[in-house]
């Protein structure tokens, strides 16, 4: 991939975002709230979502083109907003990019389920590749330990929400449909919290409460991950003013531009189409 000559300026302080497609705004959604100072690089491969069908091999090799991708902009620290990525590919990116940090978004939600949990039984969804991985139940684990919790966890695959997501169809009939039956085994087992375990998934979250009841918190891996490197970055001087973002994608970039909107919130500038 090759960035174009109007690419924004290299800064001391700008984050590079990555995702398989449109999903990863909803954390860069959060990231420009917690931290509007900082320039923000986002790239989605919208040519290959999604990601959470291909093999992990393959989901390895997207993962390095992405990220060797942003580093051409001097970015200072890397985001992977992707859970399948970050189930299955994030200590290869840190081993290739030494040097550089990278934030995945598995352990940051894992660790804001236990602390919400009152009953100990939490719910995951996500695409196959993330719930085939166990990462969830990894990092759960971890974290019930460190908390001197008992927990439980009932993961159910979701693989049409991310298409959904992507055509813009998260708040039609389908998708409640959909989301009735991925869901009524996790209903079933009486979860109190349910971690929504794609970066995609946010803005199904009404009818998720629609189907499983508002007294289920919703734990959104995105905005944990925002929030946990925010504290993180606040620690050290930053920098001051509005901070800017670029976006580029690797196919219809005007389909991004439309949907992209209600992921991340605001109007979207011009969005940059990455030659192949």
């Amino acid at each position: 991939m090759r960035r174009d000559r109007a690419a924004t300026r290299d800064r001391k302080h700008t984050l590079g975002v990555f995702d398989s497609g449109i999903g990863g705004l909803t954390v860069v959604r959060h990231l420009r709230r917690l931290l509007p100072a900082w320039d923000i690089v986002y790239f989605g491969d919208t040519a290959r979502v999604p990601y959470g069908t291909k093999s992990d091999a393959t989901v390895r090799r997207f993962a390095g083109e992405a990220a060797r991708f942003l580093t051409q902009f001097g970015v200072t620290h890397l985001v992977v907003a992707c859970n399948t990525v970050s189930a299955v590919a994030l200590r290869s990116l840190e081993r290739d990019f030494r040097g550089l940090p990278v934030d995945g978004v598995i352990q940051p939600g894992a660790e804001s389920a236990v602390k919400a949990t009152r009953s100990g039984r939490i719910g995951v969804i996500g695409t196959r590749a993330t719930i085939q991985s166990r990462a969830y139940e990894h990092e759960i684990a971890v974290a019930s330990r460190h908390a001197g919790k008992t927990t439980r966890v009932f993961a159910s695959p979701c693989p049409l929400l991310v298409p959904l997501a992507e055509e813009g169809l998260a708040g039609s009939r389908a998708a409640r449909e959909v989301l009735r039956d991925y869901l009524a085994p996790l209903r079933a087992r009486k979860i109190d919290t349910l971690i929504l375990g794609c970066t995609h998934y946010p803005p199904f979250k009404s009818a998720i409460r629609s189907v499983l009841g508002r007294r289920v918190t919703l734990i959104d891996s995105g905005e944990a991950t925002a929030r946990g490197l925010a504290r993180a970055l606040r620690s050290n001087p930053g920098p001051r003013g509005r901070g800017s973002l670029r976006c580029y994608v690797s196919d219809i970039p005007r389909q991004f531009e439309a949907v992209g909107r209600r992921f991340l919130g605001s109007r979207m500038g011009k969005v940059w189409l990455v030659p192949q």
